[in-house]
C-alpha cells in the first residue's frame, strides 16, 4: 500500500508542537464535498509533482462553486492551522481563477456543516502557470473544525488544477485528506506517537 501524505513533526514552541502534512492525489483521491456547481476529476496533466493532479471545471453561472479539499477536526480557541497548494492557470488577468478559502464546520460527522466563513487568500494567482497559495487561519470563537475550499471565480466551463495540499495543524487535530480507494488517511498526535 503506498503512503498516502508525508507527516512532518515541527516544534512550534516549548510545549507546543504541529504536524504538517503534505498530499499530492497520487492515490486519486476525489473531494470530500462539493458546494455549488463544479464537476472535479483526476487528471494526469497538467500536475506540479508526481503523476496526478485535481481538476475542477466551474459549472455554475454565477457565484463561487466549492471543492472540499481538507477537513481539519479538533480544533481549539487559540489553535493555528496554516493551510497551501500550488494551483495552475495559464491565463493572466482572466478567468478562470481560483483562491484558498475555509469556512468553519463546528460538525464532526458531516462535512457540509457550515458555522460560518473562515475566510482566504484575496490573491487570484498571477495565470501564468503554477503558482503556490497559503493561508494561516486563527481558531476563535469556540470553533472545532476547519474546510480547506478551492473555490473557483470563473465563468461555466473554465477549469483550474490543484495539486501538492499543505496543512500545518496542531498535533491534536485529526486532518482528512480526499482519499481514493484506501480509507481516509487522518492525524493525530496518539496516531504519530504509535509510529515510534
Amino acid at each position: 500500500m503506498k503512503k498516502l501524505l508525508t507527516i512532518a513533526l515541527v516544534l512550534v514552541a516549548a510545549s507546543v508542537i504541529a504536524v504538517e502534512y503534505n498530499y499530492g492525489f497520487e492515490d486519486q483521491g476525489l473531494p470530500l464535498g462539493i458546494y455549488g456547481d463544479m464537476n472535479c476529476s483526476i487528471v494526469t496533466s497538467p500536475v506540479h509533482t508526481g503523476t496526478y493532479a485535481l481538476q475542477c471545471e466551474d459549472a455554475q453561472a454565477s457565484g463561487t462553486p466549492q471543492a472540499y479539499v481538507v477537513w481539519i477536526k479538533g480544533l481549539t480557541d487559540g489553535d493555528v492551522v496554516t493551510a497551501g497548494f500550488w494551483r495552475y492557470d495559464d491565463t493572466p488577468g482572466a478567468s478562470p481563477s481560483c483562491r484558498i478559502w475555509g469556512h468553519w464546520n463546528d460538525d464532526p460527522m458531516d462535512i457540509n456543516g457550515y458555522a460560518g466563513s473562515a475566510s482566504g487568500n484575496d490573491d487570484y494567482g498571477p495565470g501564468l502557470g503554477w503558482d503556490y497559495t497559503d493561508y494561516v487561519y486563527d481558531v476563535v470563537d469556540g470553533h472545532t473544525g476547519l474546510v480547506i475550499e478551492v473555490r473557483t471565480y470563473s465563468n461555466p466551463g473554465d477549469t483550474v488544477w490543484v495539486d501538492d495540499l499543505y496543512i500545518d495543524a496542531p498535533a491534536t487535530a485529526e486532518v482528512i485528506f480526499p482519499e481514493g480507494d484506501v480509507a481516509t488517511e487522518s492525524g493525530t498526535w496518539g496516531q504519530v506517537k504509535a509510529l515510534y
